[in-house]
């Protein structure tokens, strides 16, 4: 019933993340209170099952310890300790609603302690009761003043509550408490913002700038927030103090690639941008934010692009462990059509982080679109392994065996991998039983090819590619014509210019004898080809052969041929000026 439930005595630690750690004996008091009068022997039994309850807690029982807790109710409702025990296991169990009821009885019989009350704000606020959590943090506040971080829980729920103005009122007092610092000091700027006070919220950042005078980071934050402003001359002024007092920060060259694209100097912004990315001092994390929004401009000529991967390669050597920037250059790679130097970008990162799937997906595609089938099946397979719950591998690894006509390797690798599909995704579960049932049809298993299309329409009604097999392969063994017709209509319904789909619609009517429709949908089929399908041109031939029109036939016939249509029936229906029926040539 109850798994994986954390041990309770940890239950504050865990949903409180702070500025300073609980102290042990704030978490839980040893001995149990009780809120009203039990006999000895009822206090004896409370005391056995409350400490059974703590001991097997600690030796992982936990359905033991639930019940043990439970007994203790049943001997006296209204004691704290429990209550709060019984709470750490609800949010386990997923019932958020019931473990605030039993920490609102625990703080309503124990006023005075700080754990429960503090669990019960914090549980208020994960539930998005923000204002019943700001209550509950403000009584904290005024009982524990030596408690100067409470007011950071107050200010986060007063943020979400909206009450912005109080949520400032909060930081102050912390910051009284604790002293100035740049994280309070942009928490009350972005504040400030909100409620459109700008020029306190400029007072912000400038007070961390006079008291750190010789720190070059706040003259660039103030440059940057008059930037962003688009007051250009008082950006300036700061850059400049900035350098100044550190003429190698990284940041400044940063600031000025902005400053000067703001300003309209291209050239000066890339110069800029160019020595921030070969800044040896500036992380990895900011270049690959700047080269992410400059690489564009760069690729927009050849010469960029020798730019580019120039400064991805002087970069790599500076940070040759950086996933994230051979993932990039590989993406970039890509792009320009350099896919072996690109693969070798990504077969890096998945030896360096076997369970990077990003980049394991960009091998996959790249073997994908080079047909490269030993390659597919490899990553597939390996990633299989690594990645058990994902069924795209097993999807790919299917098309992979069905390219090489190992069809029962097909099968075998597409029913394992319906096994492991979310219930919450029956589309996909479709994708799998229409794959089945294509492969079934090359075995020339045609009731199991029908049953998986069905079972493939029972998930998703709409699978636009299995309606119009399923309609065409009746069309084709003759049966089911009717039904074969309404899946074709639907195909057309859901994508109306879709040359296929129009064939299989008129090669239904021609099977039925219905050659007038037959030859209005092949028409509008041959009409809307943009692949200029022989085979369209071929059942053209054989719908004008019926109507009557036997030199027009012949001549789609003869089309078809110089098309690249190869085939012996084709060839006797030119000698012989006449329609055959795949039937009949057998």
């Amino acid at each position: 019933m109850l798994k994986q439930l954390i041990y309770g005595i940890l239950f504050s630690l865990l949903l409180l993340t702070g500025i300073n750690p609980l102290h042990a004996e704030e978490t839980r008091k040893d001995t149990p209170t009780k809120a009203k009068e039990l006999s000895e022997a009822e206090q004896r039994k409370f005391d056995y099952f409350f400490f059974e309850g703590l001991n097997l807690k600690t030796a992982g029982k936990f359905d033991a310890a639930f019940d043990a807790f439970n007994h203790c109710m049943a001997i006296d409702s209204t004691a704290s300790p429990v209550l709060y025990e019984l709470s750490s296991f609800y949010v386990q169990m997923n019932r958020p609603e019931k473990a605030v009821e039993m920490l609102q009885r625990a703080v309503a019989n124990s006023t005075d302690n700080f754990t429960y009350r503090m669990a019960l704000a914090t549980i208020s606020r994960n539930l998005g009761m923000y204002g019943e959590a700001a209550e509950e943090y403000e009584k904290l506040v005024k009982a524990f003043p030596g408690k100067p971080e409470l007011n950071y829980y107050l200010a986060e729920a007063l943020t979400q509550e909206g009450e912005t103005g109080k949520a400032i009122d909060a930081y102050n007092a912390l910051e009284s408490s604790i002293g100035m610092n740049e994280a309070l000091s942009m928490q009350k700027y972005k504040l400030y913002n909100q409620l459109e006070q700008s020029d306190a919220a400029f007072n912000e950042i400038e007070k961390l700038a006079i008291k750190y005078p010789m720190e070059a980071r706040y003259q660039i934050i103030l440059g940057d927030l008059h930037l962003e402003k688009n007051d250009t001359i008082k950006a300036r002024a700061y850059y400049q103090k900035a350098h100044e007092i550190d003429p190698g920060n990284p940041y400044y060259i940063v600031s000025m690639a902005n400053y000067y694209e703001a300003t309209g100097n291209k050239d000066a912004a890339e110069t800029q941008i160019r020595n921030a990315l070969i800044n040896e001092k500036l992380d990895v994390d900011t270049k690959v934010a700047i080269l992410s929004r400059y690489i564009l401009k760069l690729q927009q000529t050849k010469k960029g692009t020798d730019s580019a991967n120039a400064l991805f390669q002087t970069l790599l050597e500076q940070h040759p462990e950086d996933t994230d920037l051979k993932q990039m250059y590989g993406s970039l790679l890509i792009a320009q059509g350099k896919t072996d130097e690109a693969r070798f970008q990504f077969q890096l990162i998945t030896e360096m982080e076997p369970e990077n799937a990003a980049a394991w997906q960009q091998l996959l595609n790249m073997s994908l679109k080079a047909e490269d089938i030993p390659e597919v099946i490899r990553i597939c397979t390996k990633c299989q392994e690594l990645f058990p719950d994902a069924p795209e591998y097993y999807f790919y690894l299917g098309i992979a065996y069905y390219q090489q006509e190992k069809y029962q390797e097909a099968l075998n690798t597409y029913y394992a991998g319906i096994n492991i599909i979310p219930t919450d995704n029956p589309r996909l579960k479709s994708d799998f039983y229409g794959q089945i049932g294509d492969i079934y049809y090359q075995m020339k298993q045609m009731d199991q090819t029908y049953k998986a299309y069905d079972e493939a329409l029972k998930y998703n009604d709409n699978n636009i590619v299995v309606l119009n097999n399923y309609a065409y392969f009746l069309s084709l063994d003759k049966k089911d014509l009717k039904k074969a017709e309404r899946m074709s209509a639907q195909c057309i319904k859901l994508e109306p210019d879709n040359a296929t789909y129009l064939d299989t619609y008129a090669w239904i009517f021609f099977v039925q004898g219905n050659y007038t429709l037959a030859k209005i949908y092949i028409e509008s089929a041959l009409e809307k080809d943009t692949t200029k399908s022989s085979e369209l041109v071929d059942h053209y031939g054989d719908i004008l052969y019926m109507i009557g029109d036997k030199d027009k036939a012949i001549e789609q016939w003869k089309k078809a041929r110089e098309m690249g249509k190869e085939s012996e029936i084709l060839d006797r229906k030119i000698i012989e000026g006449k329609y055959i029926e795949e039937e009949e040539a057998k």
